[in-house]
């Protein structure tokens, strides 16, 4: 630029992101979004562990306990269909804390349901919430998140639903012997109302969605300065150089360029939670078949969670330097062999084992398929394409927690099952696979692999 001009170029965020360090400010974005995810995991893992509780005091059947798990599933697809677009609309930091504020007043409510009617439409409403939380966390930590460290990043801070899904596990075994089932959903409410305020407070909007979404440029610079005060120079103006699709974000989510990798992407979110959900909501009740006390099995229960954060940080780390797509597919076949040997586990330390490391393959792959979808689409859909992905994710985790009531209801062994559950982690891996291999317009791999190198200044 000529010294003599006082115009200052415009500074792309997402260049300004990649050229800063990580800052304070981005972690604590990344604690909060830890937060929401684990209060989220806490919520949806629960049912699994109280539904033995719900089972013996009000007399249900094995089959009646499917529509109550679905139902909060269900919530969770509406309500991730529904936020998608309405974040890419009106922005993620709204949408994420009332999303937060809805799942745990409707938990709140769940917990004085009167009977199993009651309880199955409130968990419906639960699902809401939960469905508009776990998307926009994703989208807003990758927003703020430079490319060669968004994988361990991402993974870090969803390794928040990990941990409170297995908190769940341990929760439910000390708490529900004194305050019963219904004292553990009234924790999973209070909690994310408690936490609604802090948000409120702390969390920024995305500066890449202001920049595209008629934000100022007061607001995108004071956001910035938190980020990196060293950098914002005063006068300067920041833009996005995202690509704008016409049409609206989900229309988007078919344009030529993404409709491939956006069809690959759902198959594998489906078969992926088609097999964690049932394993969630359904391994407690395995295990009690195994011959364990209720308690063991809610702890037996939890080993899948904590398989899948060891899994989350190990991948995570491993997509920020080698090729996002070959890594999680690899994980997900290696998974697929490890559930099926699952079924020839003769003792509780080898079947103990082999949830774990499913956990660690399964629950981690998914966690990083989170990241390959934040980064797979512009910012003027991300956070619909997240939500989307995670929408059909759940259609395959409605089927997995009905086709687990039924198949158990059907008198199949739990070998059987295990050897039938191996497919779907097969068929995650093959989506993930072939979504690498021809993406048109996915994340650049060099670029989040190796450190950004232009320097966000006039």
């Amino acid at each position: 630029m000529d010294k003599h001009d006082t115009r200052q170029a415009s500074v792309d965020v997402r260049d300004f992101i990649n050229a800063a360090p990580v800052s304070r400010f981005q972690i604590m974005i990344s604690v909060m979004c830890f937060l929401i995810v684990a209060l989220d995991g806490f919520d949806i893992a629960i049912i699994g562990f109280i539904a033995p509780h719900i089972r013996a005091e009000w007399q249900l059947s094995m089959v009646s306990l499917g529509p109550l798990f679905s139902a909060g599933l269900l919530g969770l697809m509406v309500g991730a269909f529904c936020s998608g677009p309405m974040a890419d609309r009106i922005g993620r930091r709204r949408v994420l804390i009332l999303s937060v504020a809805w799942f745990g007043a409707a938990s709140v409510a769940a917990a004085l349901a009167p009977n199993v009617t009651w309880l199955i439409a409130l968990r419906f409403l639960t699902g809401l919430g939960l469905g508009g939380a776990m998307p926009n966390a994703i989208t807003l930590t990758s927003e703020f998140s430079p490319e060669r460290r968004r994988g361990t990043l991402l993974t870090l801070m969803f390794c928040g639903f990990s941990l409170g899904s297995a908190l769940g596990g341990v929760v439910t075994a000390y708490l529900v012997t004194d305050y019963g089932w219904r004292g553990v959903l009234a924790l999973g409410g209070l909690l994310p109302l408690a936490l609604v305020p802090v948000l409120w407070f702390t969390l920024p909007e995305s500066v890449r969605f202001l920049a595209i979404r008629s934000g100022t440029q007061a607001q995108i610079a004071a956001i910035l300065k938190r980020v990196a005060p060293d950098r914002v120079t005063a006068g300067q103006q920041y833009s996005a150089s995202d690509d704008r699709l016409p049409a609206s974000p989900v229309v988007q989510l078919f344009h030529r360029d993404y409709r491939r990798g956006t069809l690959l992407l759902w198959l594998a979110f489906f078969m992926s939670l088609l097999l964690l959900y049932l394993l969630i909501n359904w391994l407690p009740i395995l295990a009690e078949r195994s011959g364990m006390t209720l308690k063991q099995a809610s702890m037996f229960g939890g080993l899948l969670q904590g398989g899948g954060v060891l899994g989350a940080i190990v991948l995570g780390l491993l997509i920020d330097r080698f090729h996002p797509y070959k890594v999680v597919a690899v994980a997900y076949l290696l998974g697929a062999v490890c559930v099926a040997s699952l079924a020839v586990a003769d003792n509780a330390v080898w079947l103990a084992i082999g949830i774990f490391v499913t956990g660690f393959c399964v629950s981690g792959s998914q966690v990083c398929a989170n990241v390959i979808a934040s980064a797979y689409y512009p910012t003027s859909n991300r956070a619909t394409g997240v939500a989307w992905a995670l929408g059909i994710g759940r259609v395959g985790a409605v089927a997995g927690s009905l086709g687990g009531a039924f198949l158990l209801a059907a008198g199949w062994s739990n070998a059987g099952l295990f050897m039938i559950l191996s497919i779907p982690a097969a068929l995650a891996g093959l989506g993930i696979w072939l979504a690498g291999g021809r993406r048109a317009r996915a994340v650049d791999i060099a670029a989040a692999s190796a450190p950004a190198e232009t320097a966000a200044s006039a």
